[in-house]
């Protein structure tokens, strides 16, 4: 039987916009990107150019610190462009499709006969090791190091999540197929909720399924981390998604490295809010299109604590199964903070709105307030169920001071982990911001 961990802390934000759990028909669009920016700490080195004929599986480009770690086309096509910011940082490397283009095929696999290194190598070479995140710091996995363990949540808490219950339907299979390759390399953690549970979940063959019941973040992997195998000094654990697992399994099972996913449309300002079929690295044009209200909306890749802003013809981001579309908030608002604000969540009873407690609210993106005094007043403690001083860490992290922050957990936590606490700050700190800017320099400082 499945251990069971209740958590008390944390804060479910009941927005409006959240999706029937039924797929709608979009088509699939024309350009995908790669976009190196999703990936922390990473310097690219191209290894393709454009004009290039790519297949889906073909090398893009490579980590110039660990070359051996491939990013790989999620389509066949050209590679049309390399879409560079500020110091030519390359921000996208878009490829169009091309149908005709067959996919390569990377050989079927027998689990059994095969090592720990036979595992890796092929995740190397298919591109498929870049599901992988490490902690600490939350990169992409080093293929050299041994974790501890590799740890799966198998559920989203965040507002508006996507239900992977839902997502995980008629790939149960390919699902523990992925975590026997997983078990290959280190021992695999699952984390579940109380609630409905798939079976593919719940009865997943690995080291341990731990059942999580509580508020946002439970479903966090950090979170779930910290409560049952927590890091420790010089410990390394890797993460990964749901849909990630299924797509290494499929990878065993046919030799074909299946880039497809499933999005779900959510948030207030989208029309029609439902899961869709698209691939890795989409432009969201096709999913958006005559798909948003009237009005200055802000479109995000992922969710509103920690995902990323996009423009109408931008791209999913590579770790994301969520597109959110929310008010920007520009407008005026009569009276402010001084109104009774029926309308506005709080986590005080700040506003009369405490009173309605299941009302689901259509909240913006404004911040309501600039940059203030970051003073003591544990009203991230409230939020963050982890054995860790947030506000202290974050003020060790403003003075870098490297011995305070390892005294107070910083490997332990990502910038998910912390979005609550970002959230509730009246200080209105950017607190995730800051948080990888303490990790950085730990990586600098300390490797």
């Amino acid at each position: 039987m499945s251990d069971v961990i209740k958590l008390k802390k944390g804060l479910d934000i009941r927005l409006q916009g959240k999706a029937e759990t039924v797929f709608a028909q979009v088509a699939l669009p024309e350009l995908y990107a790669i976009k190196p920016t999703d990936f922390k700490g990473l310097v690219p080195k191209m290894v393709a150019k454009v004009g290039d004929k790519v297949q889906a599986g073909s090398v893009l480009f490579v980590d110039k610190q660990h070359p051996e770690v491939k990013f790989v086309s999620p389509v066949g096509g050209e590679l049309v462009a390399v879409n560079r910011g500020d110091r030519r940082v390359i921000l996208e490397v878009v490829v169009k499709a091309d149908n005709s283009v067959a996919p390569i095929d990377f050989g079927k696999s027998e689990l059994s006969k095969m090592s720990r290194q036979q595992v890796v190598d092929k995740l190397l070479e298919s591109g498929a090791w870049t599901y992988f995140k490490q902690r600490p710091y939350n990169v992409v996995a080093n293929p050299t190091a041994e974790p501890k363990a590799i740890f799966v949540s198998t559920f989203d808490s965040a507002p508006l999540a996507p239900d992977y219950d839902f997502i995980v339907s008629c790939n149960e299979e390919f699902f523990q197929k992925g975590i026997d390759a997983l078990t290959k390399i280190a021992p695999v953690y699952v984390g579940t909720h109380n609630s409905g549970c798939s079976k593919a979940f719940s009865g997943a063959k690995c080291e341990k399924v731990t059942v999580f019941d509580g508020p946002h973040p439970a479903g966090c992997v950090g979170v779930q981390i910290n409560h049952t195998n927590p890091i420790n000094a010089g410990e390394k654990v890797f993460t990964i998604q749901p849909q990630e697992v299924i797509a290494i399994g499929k990878l065993f099972a046919t030799g074909i490295h299946d880039f497809s996913r499933v999005v779900v449309l959510t948030g207030s300002e989208m029309k029609k809010r439902a899961y869709v079929r698209t691939i890795l690295g989409a432009n969201v044009s096709t999913m958006l299109d005559g798909n948003l209200k009237e009005g200055h909306v802000r479109i995000i890749s992922g969710n509103v604590l920690t995902g990323t802003q996009v423009k109408a013809d931008g791209f999913l981001g590579f770790y994301d199964s969520q597109i959110t579309a929310i008010p920007e908030g520009d407008e005026y608002e009569f009276m402010g903070w001084a109104a009774p604000g029926f309308g506005k969540f709080s986590l005080s009873r700040t506003f009369f709105s405490w009173i309605a407690r299941n009302k689901e609210y259509r909240l913006n993106a404004n911040t309501h307030g600039e940059l203030r005094a970051f003073v003591v007043s544990n009203e991230m403690e409230k939020v963050f169920p982890m054995d860790i001083y947030p506000e202290h860490l974050i003020k060790a992290i403003m003075a870098e001071d490297i011995d305070k922050m390892e005294q107070l957990g910083i490997y332990e936590v990502v910038e998910e982990d912390m979005a609550l606490c970002e959230f509730v700050c009246t200080s209105k700190i950017a607190i995730q911001k800051t948080l990888r800017n303490g990790l950085s320099l730990m990586m600098k400082e300390v490797g």
